[in-house]
């Protein structure tokens, strides 16, 4: 009988580590209730005394997701453990993840304990987990460098405490596959109570060796793997989710263990946390790069004609991609689109599709062939699109060589139209100076990406804009085949949440004031 591998998925803790990567407790529900979709087995929401945006979202995650296990990272101390439960307390399934770093490096120069501190504190951090919830996950942090009979000594006396998994992380992604074996084989032989909890790994890929790492502690006897969406996370990033999920499928010859995944929801996983992030996948990534189920070469052509085998290990349907053209027109009906959208996996409400039926039509006008790529972007454009404020009206543009470039904006607001001219180096920055002319507020723009999503001179293009207002960094999306004006909502999409961010704080000032003045 098979073993199964356990799927801890970290995004929305170590990969929201990634620079430029953090996403607020609404993005990060959305994450989640993809990934509960995915069918992680673990989904580890954040780290809860970290900030109160974290403690936020994992209260939030918690309340909203039933079917996988939420698990909340703290030091090996009571006061980040109590803030955990704190968080995790409305989980159907909830877990307690604390951590201690092992290696003698660690110890000397980030600790400044003993083997035996460390030790004490440990076990303490599990006894005291473990009368909050009865599922308790103890990292060894810089494991892989860690002395492997000291880790034993831990290992053995935290699963004494109550701890239910026990994982050994690669956290600089110093080791090497065999190396790495050899030491969760070690541990499995020497550990005398071993049975009694799960032998997790988290691995990173600095060496680009994460997922072989990973492959090498199941293949010793490791069943839960930790791993991220995209591979995202600290520096390098984490094993890939959908690399390492597909290896287990793929080669079940010599992996005879498998996992829960639901493989067809993994490009649909990545794409939406790309859009969350502006993080965009290299076109040659493996299982989801654009690349990945693309054939140029003439001869690969000829074999994929005759048999996919040829050239292809796996089946882009198997991770969601789908690789047939969608050929819909202006005069395409809503049912059509409807029906295409629930070929892609998506089920829209009435609401969801007359909104994005409405871009549909504008893009018809424009392109010869809408593609599925288009209308997944279409969909990700107009999400929570009624939650801000200022929407576009118009543009216009003048721009030349010799010319100072020049833009009239307007915007709405509810039944109020705005409308400003302003000049800038280039077409965009004239649109953005316009549009700070309208909101009354300006912004300092920190990041600005251009992504095709598709192919050809219509092509649609994807914008991600990152804008400082007021100190606090503001993330921006849209997608249109005109780049100036998809620059323009992808920048009032930051310029409305940072509105939106200022009127709860206002709000939340009077509050205050009105209470102090009460007293």
């Amino acid at each position: 009988m098979k073993d199964k591998i356990y799927i801890f998925d970290t995004t929305l803790r170590d990969g929201e580590q990634s620079p430029g990567c953090s996403m607020n407790t609404k993005e990060k529900l959305k994450m989640a209730r993809q990934l509960e979709a995915l069918n992680v087995d673990v989904i580890e929401a954040g780290f809860p005394i970290a900030s109160e945006g974290d403690f936020d979202a994992v209260k939030e995650i918690s309340k909203a997701i039933t079917n996988s296990t939420i698990a909340a990272l703290s030091r090996a101390t009571p006061v980040d453990i109590d803030r955990a439960y704190e968080a995790l307390q409305y989980a159907a399934k909830p877990r307690i993840h604390t951590f201690i770093a092992t290696s003698d490096i660690h110890l000397k120069h980030k600790l400044k304990k003993t083997r035996e501190e460390v030790l004490e504190q440990s076990v303490n951090a599990v006894r005291y987990a473990k009368k909050l919830t009865q599922d308790v996950e103890f990292s060894c942090e810089d494991a892989s460098r860690s002395d492997v009979d000291y880790l034993c000594l831990i290992i053995e006396s935290v699963i004494e405490a109550g701890a239910t998994v026990i994982n050994l992380p690669d956290t600089v992604g110093y080791s090497i596959p065999s190396e790495y074996g050899n030491m969760i084989r070690t541990i499995r032989e020497k550990v005398k109570n071993i049975d009694k909890a799960i032998l997790s790994v988290h691995c990173h890929n600095d060496l680009g060796l994460a997922v072989a790492n990973s492959v090498a502690a199941v293949l010793n006897g490791a069943r839960q793997v930790e791993c991220t969406i995209n591979g995202i996370g600290e520096r390098a990033g984490n094993a890939s989710l959908e690399e390492f999920a597909m290896a287990l499928r793929t080669r079940q010859d010599i992996l005879p263990v498998y996992s829960e995944v639901r493989t067809e929801e993994i490009y649909k996983s990545s794409r939406l946390l790309s859009t969350l992030t502006g993080m965009m996948v290299q076109r040659n990534k493996a299982i989801v790069g654009a690349n990945a189920f693309s054939h140029e070469a003439g001869i690969h052509q000829d074999g994929i004609i005759k048999s996919r085998m040829t050239y292809e290990i796996m089946t882009p349907e198997s991770v969601g991609i789908k690789h047939s053209t969608l050929v819909l027109g202006k005069h395409s009906g809503r049912h059509a689109l409807k029906k295409r959208f629930e070929e892609l996996g998506y089920s829209l409400t009435s609401e969801e599709l007359e909104n994005v039926y409405t871009e549909f039509t504008r893009l018809a006008d424009k392109k010869k062939e809408i593609l599925d790529e288009d209308l997944v972007a279409i969909l990700n454009n107009e999400v929570d699109r009624d939650e801000f404020n200022y929407s576009l009206a118009s543009l216009q543009v003048m721009t030349g060589t010799g010319v100072k470039s020049t833009a009239v904006l307007e915007l709405t607001d509810g039944e109020q139209t705005y409308c400003d001219s302003a000049t800038g180096d280039g077409p965009v920055d004239a649109a953005y100076n316009a549009l700070e002319r309208i909101v009354k507020m300006s912004g300092q723009l920190v990041d600005y990406t251009i992504t095709s999503v598709t192919w050809g001179g219509d092509a649609v293009g994807e914008v991600f804009v990152k804008v400082i207002f007021d100190n606090v960094i503001f993330t921006g999306h849209a997608a249109s085949t005109d780049i100036v004006t998809g620059s323009v909502e992808a920048y009032l999409q930051a310029a409305n949440r940072a509105l939106s961010a200022k009127a709860k704080k206002t709000s939340s000032e009077g509050a205050v004031k009105n209470q102090v003045n009460a007293l």
